[in-house]
């Protein structure tokens, strides 16, 4: 399931580059003189090569908007009718004016001008803010997407703690007291490890422990001095517990720690 997520976010990430390079194209295709001109400006000599190496909007558009809007469908169905908007051609449309003007007519190459003198009406370039929208609709899914994964990671780590501790209190009914300890003690020190990684706190050592994901957690303000001392007291009776040391922990420090690692999953995020 990890590898289909990254796979899609790459996907995603993908399809907005090759957006950005579209519209660039785009521009080109609808403004030539007015794009080389502007880009001229700003790379000078690089100018002839960068445009060279533009993609053809022409020929990249169709295919781009059919994966976008695939995509669209998935994560914003609720934007699917508005994507779409801004590149058919409006029913029933009796005059083409550039409110009107959209990118299937720029694809056609339409457009319109009156009188003898051939005054333009509406031009290529009346699609581009057509496709910029198009665009941030796109981004707006790929953070929708990042929201979607963030609640699907917190899900997936919520089961696996579940059961974690389902399998901690199993073993302390049968008395294996060290083992329910030991096995509580992964799941509190996994929890700190993704709130950690949910505040951006990065850890230097290789092999973090329980103390040293609390440590870090107070340093960066996540928890307050009664949270980390509670968390202090939990590590201890696990590495009682975890290390074959003596004495022995009792089944009352084990019925502590459950409960305690229990409260720590709920309250600290």
């Amino acid at each position: 399931m990890s590898a289909n997520l990254e796979r899609f976010q790459k996907d995603l990430e993908k399809l907005i580059t090759t957006g950005h390079r579209l519209e660039l194209a785009m521009q080109q295709h609808c403004m030539p003189e007015e794009f080389e001109r502007q880009v001229r400006e700003g790379l000078g000599e690089e100018t002839d090569k960068f445009i060279k190496e533009l993609p053809s909007f022409k020929g990249g558009y169709q295919r781009w908007y059919s994966e976008a809007l695939a995509l669209i469908r998935q994560l914003l169905p609720d934007r699917v009718e508005d994507f779409v908007r801004h590149y058919q051609k409006p029913k029933g449309r009796k005059d083409i004016t550039s409110d009107n003007y959209r990118i299937e007519d720029c694809l056609q190459g339409l457009s319109v001008t009156r009188g003898s003198y051939k005054e333009k009406v509406v031009g290529l370039e009346a699609a581009l803010p057509h496709f910029a929208q198009q665009l941030a609709i796109v981004e707006a899914a790929r953070a929708r997407f990042e929201s979607s994964l963030f609640e699907m990671r917190q899900l997936m780590q919520a089961d696996f703690l579940d059961s974690e501790m389902a399998a901690a209190e199993e073993l302390a009914r049968h008395k294996y007291v060290r083992a329910s300890g030991a096995l509580a003690g992964v799941a509190i020190e996994k929890h700190l490890a993704q709130v950690c990684a949910d505040h951006s706190i990065p850890i230097s050592k290789k092999n973090p422990t329980i103390s040293d994901f609390n440590e870090a957690l107070r340093s960066n303000g996540v928890i307050d001095v009664p949270q980390w001392r509670f968390i202090q007291h939990l590590a201890d009776i696990r590495n009682l517990c975890d290390h074959g040391r003596k004495p022995e922990p009792t089944p009352e420090q084990v019925t502590d720690l459950l409960a305690g690692v229990k409260k720590t999953i709920k309250t600290v995020s």
